[in-house]
């Protein structure tokens, strides 16, 4: 017994008519009588008498039509309950500072219009601490890009982030000072020589960055290793030094057009994963498992909208 096959049966009582019913329930006539019929089939019992003139509720009928009318009040209070209910909680969320200039904002206003009583927990720093901080169970979930490393956490790949290399518009490396000669694509190898400024090997950009050095089979020019993306940023600004970034990176740029030019790595496996992260189903609480889905669906957004510039989707299975 569904409750929709209540809901046709109590309004062919109410109008008399199975057309004037279908007709108000926007159903084809045929569609409503079958439901009818397996109602009557499923409580063995004739609930309606069909003539001419219309419908009128058996005894067996009209008995079942009181209760009918108050089994769906119930589940209509119900539903409002659990619209009405409101979620409490509060959920510890990690974000690589690259990240949070996009996503951070965006989210945290998303979570107060849809769960307003859930308190975030943002944490903004670099991807390596956030790793140890969900490990040590200090964060419910985090955006990551170096899942290997993972215990016992549920992964979901979000996003695939282009890299840049970015240089102070002050001093641009020679194949790049000429801005109508600028290519639109620079390779791995072409960055032999350039002075970069890396964050240290355990963060998740640097262990890509790696990779992608030795594939092209080239040691890089480090000139500084720096844990914090301002600073690091204001070091190429300063014109100590050249960086590669995603995109995102430029958020924590004040007029970043007019201090830095960037241009993209074409290499095919150059590319920064980003996965959302999280402890285990069973030990989320009911925020924090809100709080996964809403950030999923933050990172979504931002991509298909273009406002997260240089990435795109992982289609996955969930």
């Amino acid at each position: 017994m569904e409750l929709r096959q209540l809901r046709y049966f109590v309004r062919v009582v109410e109008l008399g008519s199975m057309s004037r019913a279908a007709l108000d329930l926007d159903l084809v006539q045929s569609a409503m009588s079958q439901q009818i019929s397996r109602l009557e089939g499923e409580l063995a019992t004739r609930l309606l008498q069909r003539s001419s003139k219309g419908v009128v509720p058996t005894e067996a009928g009209l008995a079942f039509f009181r209760e009918a009318q108050l089994t769906l009040r119930h589940a209509e209070h119900a539903v409002r309950a659990a619209q009405q209910s409101r979620l409490i909680g509060t959920a510890s969320v990690g974000l690589a500072s690259t990240t949070a200039g996009v996503l951070g904002v965006p989210l945290m206003r998303a979570m107060r219009e849809r769960y307003p009583d859930v308190r975030l927990h943002l944490v903004e720093s670099m991807s390596g601490h956030l790793t140890q901080m969900l490990n040590a169970r200090q964060l419910d979930l985090a955006v990551l890009f170096d899942t290997g490393v993972a215990r016992r956490w549920s992964v979901m790949p979000l996003l695939e982030e282009k890299l840049y290399l970015m240089v102070p518009r002050a001093t641009e490396p020679s194949a790049t000072a000429n801005k109508a000669d600028k290519p639109d694509t620079i390779s791995m190898a072409q960055l032999q020589g350039v002075p970069l400024i890396l964050p240290t090997g355990a963060h998740g950009l640097r262990s890509t960055l790696d990779a992608a050095f030795d594939r092209a089979r080239l040691k890089p020019n480090l000139v500084a290793e720096v844990d914090s993306l301002t600073m690091l940023m204001d070091a190429v600004c300063a014109g100590l030094g050249c960086t590669v970034q995603p995109w995102a990176a430029l958020g924590r740029v004040h007029n970043a057009a007019q201090r830095l030019q960037w241009t993209e790595i074409a290499d095919a496996q150059v590319r920064r994963s980003n996965a959302l992260c999280s402890l285990s189903d069973d030990e989320l609480s009911p925020a924090a498992l809100a709080t996964r889905v809403v950030l999923a669906d933050c990172a979504r957004a931002l991509v298909t909208s273009g406002q997260w510039e240089g990435s795109r989707l992982i289609h996955h299975k969930l």
